[in-house]
């Protein structure tokens, strides 16, 4: 429908217009020298409800390959231990992970990458951070087709604690069901180097040692059992106190229960930090894992 034609309207229109030009031009495609576009800071909650902490937080970047269709999309979670870190890698300061550098890496391998942003404890307290990771993956599952990617090819991954994020929405399919995403609409898990126990953020939060031995409804060890969609579990040889030995555990209890969509690897010469890192380098042997796991469970979906 029109705007009525009389002076008044017609500036409002051309207001409304333009502001709306405005925030398509500020969410705009960019292409960069390798031929990787890039959408930012697209916000994937919506809502009056929303706090301002949400506005702030709940927002992703889009990086997309320079050519193609249908093609597979990985939506990768930041570490930080749950307390920092942002989907650019700029907070980062105990290591030289960059996120951005990882997802612009893998888009020129020819996936699309969706780095979400996520709240952060203590501001918020456990589960909203894996709550706004569902609410992430939803948003991708449904958006995006319109750039070009296969929404049936919809992979999880992240590092350290975007690990355990990956971890939990798949292990206790709760938190994709709530928003409406079936456990299904995803290809396959991709953790690096996360914590299967109760995270030691969450502990934090319930005045507990960083280092208390828990596995309840926060560890994702908690939901071991037979059935899940793939899993690729990665982890470093030299990784942070307990971790390698977590994860094998993970693996190896998974396997216990009979499940035959867990695969799980120690990767050698690599640190906490470096295990995500590297990726970016060719012949790296965690970015091999991902694009082979990527490719396979592309066609088994």
């Amino acid at each position: 429908m029109g705007c009525p034609y009389n002076l008044h309207t017609m500036i409002s229109c051309r207001f409304i217009l333009a502001f709306a030009l405005s925030i398509t031009a500020l969410h705009a495609e960019k292409s960069e020298p390798n031929g990787v576009r890039v959408l930012t800071d697209l916000p994937y909650k919506q809502g009056a409800a929303l706090s301002k902490y949400e506005k702030e937080r709940c927002k992703l970047d889009v990086y997309l390959p320079a050519t193609g269709k249908s093609f597979a999309t990985l939506v990768w979670f930041h570490g930080g231990g749950l307390k920092n870190g942002d989907k650019d890698g700029r907070q980062i300061k105990s290591d030289s992970v960059k996120t951005s550098a990882i997802a612009r890496s893998l888009a020129s391998a020819g996936m699309a990458v969706v780095s979400a942003n996520y709240r952060l404890s203590p501001k918020v307290k456990f589960p909203a951070y894996i709550q706004d990771a569902a609410a992430a993956v939803s948003w991708t599952r449904e958006h995006i087709a319109e750039h070009g990617g296969d929404p049936q090819k919809l992979f999880v991954g992240g590092h350290s604690a975007g690990g355990y994020l990956t971890l939990m929405l798949g292990m206790d399919a709760h938190y994709l069901s709530d928003v409406g995403v079936k456990m299904s609409d995803v290809a396959g898990f991709i953790p690096l180097s996360g914590q299967v126990m109760t995270h030691y953020t969450v502990l934090s939060e319930r005045d507990l040692g960083k280092y208390s031995v828990m596995a309840d409804e926060a560890a994702p060890v908690h939901f071991a059992r037979a059935e899940t969609q793939p899993f690729l579990v990665l982890y470093a040889d030299h990784d942070m106190a307990a971790r390698a030995e977590e994860n094998a555990y993970f693996v190896a209890l998974m396997k216990a229960a009979e499940n035959k969509s867990i695969d799980g690897h120690l990767l050698t010469d690599r640190n906490h930090g470096s295990i995500a890192s590297k990726i970016v380098d060719d012949g790296d042997r965690a970015r091999a894992l991902i694009l082979e796991f990527i490719q396979t469970n592309s066609i088994k979906h």
